[in-house]
């Protein structure tokens, strides 16, 4: 088998192995020589139909998955696609750029080496110049910028689907973040979250440094952050859980969505961040409490030197709460109900 059909069938492993197609096999057909691909870096992969330069599909799809190195379960997935596709086994009717994100630290099993790549988008790896994680975070703006330059600029016609999971367990073991961008939230973002069976949605109201933030503001992209069940080892996932999500995407990349299948997500918005201000930071939530778990109005939840932050409405529901974060960094995110007025007002 020749190095490029190693690559297709087996993207994950390649990566992993810090393989680098020669310079004259750095792109070819598959699929029947129905798909055109081309590998443009370490983990990054686009793959387009041939019937596009025939005048074929204009919508342009991002899926990522890895920012944070030990987030397997959508990684493996997205190895498989990749699989699939070059095999003719599923099909493309878009432009597609498959990334697999921090591969150091999936290397590792851990997370990131130095700075949660997740926090580095939007310009801010120039503050940690000398971070692991920083030239990985320049290079995936750059190759979202690249992708999404060459696509059509038509209403719906940008999506990225990038794909986490989370640190603990939750109330909805399937949940979305959406990116705030100042415009109107899309139904058919919420309809394709619903087609993945995808329980709830969180929706940020500032602006942030993640991927997905990244490629809604500056590319202009659809974007979402999809957290799918806990953080596994390698081969220890069953995928079999996230088939929902997995087949959603598998039509999107196809060009077969339509009406959703499933049920639209509850929605919480978020209302404010409890936030670690130095090594002395109290959080008063056990590693047992799954993110969205309640709080009632008056509770105190953290407390660092003079700063104490106490719940200010009736109920509030606290994500990914991790006290171990950096200073000055997020330590949980506070959210509140709002599924009624947010799907009245879809776009």
């Amino acid at each position: 088998m020749s190095e490029p059909n190693i690559m297709l069938s087996d993207f994950l492993g390649y990566t992993l192995a810090g393989t680098r197609p020669a310079a004259n096999e750095r792109d070819g057909t598959c699929a029947n020589a129905q798909v055109r691909w081309s590998w443009q870096d370490d983990g990054v992969l686009l793959l387009e139909p041939v019937s596009r330069e025939t005048g074929g599909p204009t919508r342009s799809v991002l899926a990522s998955a890895g920012i944070h190195g030990d987030e397997t379960a959508p990684i493996e997935l997205l190895s498989y696609l990749v699989r699939d596709l070059a095999a003719g086994e599923a099909a493309l009717g878009c432009r597609l750029l498959v990334i697999l994100g921090n591969i150091d630290a999936m290397r590792d099993g851990n997370r990131y080496r130095d700075d949660d790549l997740n926090r580095l988008f939007s310009g801010r790896y120039r503050e940690v110049p000398h971070s692991h994680e920083a030239p990985r975070a320049a290079a995936l703006e750059e190759a979202a910028q690249r992708f999404f330059a060459a696509a059509s600029g038509g209403a719906g016609a940008r999506w990225h689907i990038d794909m986490h999971t989370a640190i603990r367990a939750s109330a909805f073991e399937q949940f979305a973040l959406l990116p705030h961008t100042g415009e109107a939230f899309s139904r058919a973002m919420f309809e394709w979250l619903g087609d993945a069976r995808i329980s709830a949605v969180l929706l940020h109201t500032t602006k942030g440094n993640t991927y997905s933030h990244f490629t809604a503001q500056a590319c202009g992209a659809q974007a979402c952050t999809l957290e799918l069940g806990k953080v596994r080892p390698f081969g220890e996932n069953d995928l079999a859980r996230f088939a929902g999500a997995d087949e959603a995407l598998r039509r999107l990349v196809a060009g077969t969505i339509g009406p959703a299948h499933g049920p639209m997500p509850r929605v919480f918005t978020v209302i404010g961040q409890i936030t670690k201000q130095s090594d002395a930071f109290e959080l008063f939530v056990t590693k047992e409490v799954p993110n969205f778990t309640p709080f009632a109005q008056g509770t105190l939840l953290a407390r660092d030197g003079q700063y104490r932050y106490f719940v200010q409405h009736d109920e509030e529901r606290i994500v990914f709460p991790n006290p171990t974060v950096k200073p000055g960094l997020r330590a949980g995110l506070m959210v509140v109900e709002t599924t009624d007025e947010t799907l009245a007002r879809l776009a």
